[in-house]
């Protein structure tokens, strides 16, 4: 690295030279042998407070080069660290996005006076904590808010994730980057399928010259089905989370709940029900499971479900408590089937009647199955 070292030659020059072109090679010279941590302790200081007077010089190009060189050490002084992070954007891009050494105070206050252009090298970070997101996302700019939701290594708060869905969520670039997340929220994830099913309503509402009220009970069954599908697999506090938002948004409903028992979703169901009757859960599940008569038609009348729908519970929490995933391919959906299967038999045999839109939702959960699923179940 002998092509590095900061000679006494290249001291002389940087205090001495007018030249541009040499001050900014000195620069980029100096900046890199401090960043290789070849320097005495005494060089190390020497350099500090070159640095210091560099990023005082007139000439953009100067700076530049520093901020180049240091953007990943970590070890550069703090000081010109933030001195070169609020200088012009050719100069301030490369420390904003890559430093380490700025801290999150730094960060949020750049974000709060600086260029739309800075705001977006901080959410490119390769880590940005969930305090900072919130100030990019308090910006209100979409291309910010883009740059930040893409960032994988981003944490962004349930708080500013909803932000964005009530901000951007018909920006179907941000949409779609929300979608790809490793990890979102079950309450933002059930909005982002709200959104897209007003927009397959619309679709169907000006191709298709389906009634208004049609298309909307085809978009609430579809995202009735892409809610249920988002709730499965997920964790006890996710389910419970995801209840409490369908509640405030006046969809916890019977119908939905029925659908999870359908789909063998026992963890919603069971949540849901505590929701509406106000109870803890563990209350609910032994309420649910109850062998006897009782349990299940106090909770369905303490939670306001219809009492014509009490058999059709009860029918679909009996199939379920004799129904087990196989642990195989496509597992859910031969579960579903055996399902939908013995709560239509039973349902026979036990006199009920089903309202025709839950009977049509059974039977096209069968026909929508793959062929081969279907031979196999």
């Amino acid at each position: 690295m002998d092509e590095f070292k900061l000679t006494h030659a290249d001291v002389d020059r940087l205090l001495d030279e007018r030249s541009v072109d040499a001050r900014v090679a000195t620069a980029g010279k100096l900046a890199v042998q401090f960043s290789l941590g070849e320097l005495s302790e005494s060089e190390r200081q020497l350099a500090e407070q070159i640095f210091r007077l560099m990023v005082r010089d007139a000439e953009w190009r100067v700076r530049q080069s520093l901020a180049v060189n240091l953007k990943q050490c970590a070890d550069v002084p703090r000081d010109v660290a933030v001195t070169l992070a609020e200088d012009v954007e050719a100069v301030a891009l490369p420390m904003l996005e890559f430093s380490s050494v700025l801290t999150d105070a730094d960060l949020i206050a750049i974000v709060r006076s600086q260029s739309a252009a800075k705001q977006v090298a901080v959410a490119r970070r390769p880590a940005v904590s969930d305090v900072v997101s919130q100030a990019l996302v308090d910006t209100g700019r979409r291309e910010v808010v883009a740059a930040l939701v893409e960032n994988e290594s981003a944490a962004i708060s349930e708080v500013a994730l909803q932000k964005i869905v009530d901000d951007f969520g018909e920006d179907s670039t941000i949409q779609e980057s929300l979608v790809q997340r490793a990890k979102l929220p079950m309450t933002v994830a059930e909005r982002l399928v709200s959104l897209v099913s007003d927009h397959l309503c619309e679709t169907l509402i000006s191709r298709h010259k389906i009634s208004a009220r049609t298309a909307a009970d085809i978009a609430g069954r579809s995202r009735e089905r892409a809610t249920v599908t988002l709730a499965a697999g997920a964790d006890r506090e996710d389910v419970e989370g995801l209840v409490r938002h369908l509640r405030s948004n006046g969809r916890l409903t019977a119908s939905i709940l029925f659908r999870a028992a359908c789909m063998g979703d026992v963890a919603l169901f069971e949540a849901g029900m505590a929701e509406l009757a106000s109870i803890p859960v563990d209350n609910a599940r032994r309420l649910i499971h109850d062998p006897g008569p009782l349990g299940l038609a106090a909770l369905c009348n303490k939670a306001g479900i219809p009492e014509p729908l009490l058999p059709a519970f009860r029918c679909a929490v009996d199939v379920a408590r004799e129904t087990d995933f196989d642990g195989g391919e496509q597992d859910r959906e031969r579960f579903s089937r055996r399902m939908i299967e013995r709560i239509l038999t039973k349902s026979e045999v036990l006199g009920l009647s089903f309202d025709s839109p839950d009977l049509e939702y059974l039977l096209s959960k069968i026909n929508q199955l793959p062929s081969d699923v279907a031979l196999r179940a």
